[in-house]
């Protein structure tokens, strides 16, 4: 069971991954962000395609098409009649139509000119050996298609200016024979899949991401931080027992840190590189991530309900014996304090006798000090630092061992005036 929908990654992340060049590869680079694979050799093999990529950054550093109207060229092969027409006949309407003729003459060469240079200036001098099997055979695919094309005769006759109809002819019968087998659409797929790997591999090396390793019995992310904070504050964050209490006051940065963790958790079982400069974790059969969970109109479950279901569902899957990765932000903040405090308590007790697995919850709740696993150190609390200078909060972001009992409500309240406002 994955509950990840609070993390947003297609609002919030993909544009730290997209510098797609098109929209069809902005599509498939949003579709390898909508989910975790399934298995971790699924994730060791993503990441080997991904370093793949990086280590021929030297070939692929300066791709672009950008002189290429690459919307353009894909609409108007999809436009080309699939039928019964001959060469004869295609030779006939050419000579007798000018417009038709420069049409797709022009388009024909932007086609041209496009195949080659991916050809030419990338898949020729790719080092395939570095990236897996199954996925060296898409490149070798991509560039036999391209071989078919015989690009370099049409590259020349384009640059001595003796593009004839004799190679618009000879281009659209071979463009009708691939996309009559399906060819031509498989082809483009395969290269837009490329764009999103290209896209995500040089996020990696411009941001300096890190994969993670995967070891069962560790779970440690050094300077990790947010992909959408501009300038964030990086932190480092590792768990000793399965339950880790967050605390700090409103505002202090608790739900973003937890959204950082989370983010590396779920981007690392994508198989993609995660923002921190050291990642290690288990890897996790179900993830779960409750932040600003909201009431339910449509199934019609209040906050409190929201929560208690997502936490039935995490406990059913631990207590299966699956390793789960649950966060839950300022848990049980839907009902009333006294209620909160017993069923947290209950809870976190529960929770930590699942050895396999990380759990991570905020909470407001300082009279959880007094829990008898608080007290041992069988559960481990830290905090988000907020300091008061001359009365005013400052928030540093920073993580940092131990509770922090700070109350900021009362102060702002009495700092606004309104203890007297409200006296008289």
């Amino acid at each position: 069971m994955n509950h990840t929908g609070d993390l947003h990654i297609e609002e919030e992340v993909k544009s730290f991954f997209d510098i797609t060049h098109n929209r069809h590869s902005g599509e498939e680079l949003s579709h390898m962000l909508s989910e975790t694979l399934r298995d971790k050799e699924s994730v060791l093999r993503r990441q080997q395609l991904l370093k793949g990529f990086v280590t021929n950054d030297n070939v692929l550093k300066d791709y672009s098409h950008y002189r290429f109207d690459l919307s353009e060229i894909v609409d108007f092969l999809e436009t080309i009649f699939i039928g019964s027409i001959t060469q004869a006949r295609l030779r006939r309407q050419l000579r007798f139509s000018q417009k038709n003729r420069e049409q797709k003459r022009g388009k024909l060469i932007l086609m041209v000119r496009l195949f080659y240079a991916i050809k030419n200036s990338y898949l020729k001098k790719l080092d395939l050996a570095v990236f897996p099997r199954s996925y060296a055979a898409e490149l070798g695919a991509l560039k036999k298609f391209l071989d078919d094309f015989d690009l370099e005769r049409y590259e020349e006759a384009f640059l001595k200016n003796k593009f004839r109809i004799s190679h618009i002819v000879s281009l659209i019968m071979l463009v009708m024979e691939k996309t009559a087998k399906g060819e031509m659409a498989q082809f483009w797929k395969r290269w837009f899949v490329f764009e999103a790997y290209l896209s995500i591999s040089r996020c990696i090396i411009d941001r300096a991401l890190v994969f993670p390793e995967f070891d069962d019995e560790h779970f440690e992310l050094e300077s990790v931080y947010h992909p959408a904070i501009k300038n964030p504050v990086k932190n480092n964050f590792a768990a000793f027992h399965p339950v880790t209490l967050l605390t700090g006051p409103n505002m202090s940065g608790k739900s973003t840190f937890l959204k950082a963790v989370s983010i590396c958790v779920y981007l690392g079982h994508a198989g993609l590189a995660v923002p921190a400069s050291k990642a290690v974790m288990p890897f996790f059969d179900s993830m779960s991530v409750a932040i600003n969970l909201t009431d339910s109109i449509v199934s019609g479950y209040s906050h409190f309900m929201s929560e208690v279901i997502t936490l039935k569902n995490v406990v059913e899957d631990a207590t299966n014996g699956k390793r789960c990765f649950a966060v839950f932000d300022e848990l049980f903040r839907g009902t009333n304090i006294e209620d909160a405090l017993e069923i947290s308590t209950i809870t976190i007790a529960g929770l930590n006798r699942f050895p396999n697995c990380i759990f991570l919850i905020s909470t407001h709740l300082h009279q959880l000090q007094a829990m008898e696993e608080v007290r041992q150190n069988k559960i481990s609390v830290c905090s988000i630092e907020c300091v008061l200078n001359d009365n005013v909060p400052v928030f540093s972001y920073r993580l940092r061992e131990g509770w922090n009992d700070l109350r900021l409500g009362r102060i702002l309240f009495a700092r606004e005036g309104l203890n007297e406002a409200l006296a008289r």
